[in-house]
């Protein structure tokens, strides 16, 4: 394996000044929002205080300041009855428990939304390469990452944190 110096010492000064500046903008690092879905206006919106007030230190991490959760450490990720997975911060439905399946990645994962428009996405720089984000269409708030190396029928694995969920069984 190929290390940091090594990679941006063979392709320049000028190749690793624009890979370090670039990748330092998508970070924030100076001042710039981390996701192209910051900026944009949702349905549901609250104040930052209020945002604080309704979910709980972990799920405003993830969901507000676009954090992840450890692997492993949400029940959801193990969670089998039949129901609906919910957006944490505005109760939007998201996903089936029908489309849901161990992807043994520690994040409870889905083979597609529950809807086209329950989710959206953009692109996120926030490890230096860009990833597609998944966030809910009503609030904003971060889910997880969706990637292309997920089973039949969509080949899509939408690798969601636990916090930002709320289960509700079938009756």
């Amino acid at each position: 394996m190929i290390s940091r110096r090594a990679f941006l010492s063979g392709i320049g000064a000028v190749g690793a000044a624009t890979i370090l500046t670039q990748g330092a903008w998508a970070m924030g690092l100076f001042g710039e929002k981390k996701t192209t879905q910051d900026t944009k206006a949702f349905p549901f919106t609250l104040s930052d205080a209020e945002w604080k007030k309704r979910l709980s230190p972990e799920a405003y991490h993830v969901l507000r300041d676009h954090g992840t959760e450890r692997a492993f450490t949400s029940p959801l990720n193990d969670e089998k009855r039949a129901g609906v997975f919910h957006c944490a911060g505005c109760d939007q439905a998201l996903f089936k428990s029908s489309d849901k399946y161990n992807s043994g990645t520690g994040w409870p994962s889905f083979t597609q939304p529950i809807a086209p428009d329950a989710v959206g996405t953009s692109t996120d720089y926030k490890i230096g390469v860009g990833r597609t984000e998944v966030h809910c269409s009503n609030c904003g708030g971060h889910l997880g990452h969706v990637f292309e190396d997920g089973p039949a029928p969509t080949g899509l694995r939408y690798c969601m944190n636990g916090v930002a969920l709320a289960f509700k069984p079938s009756e």
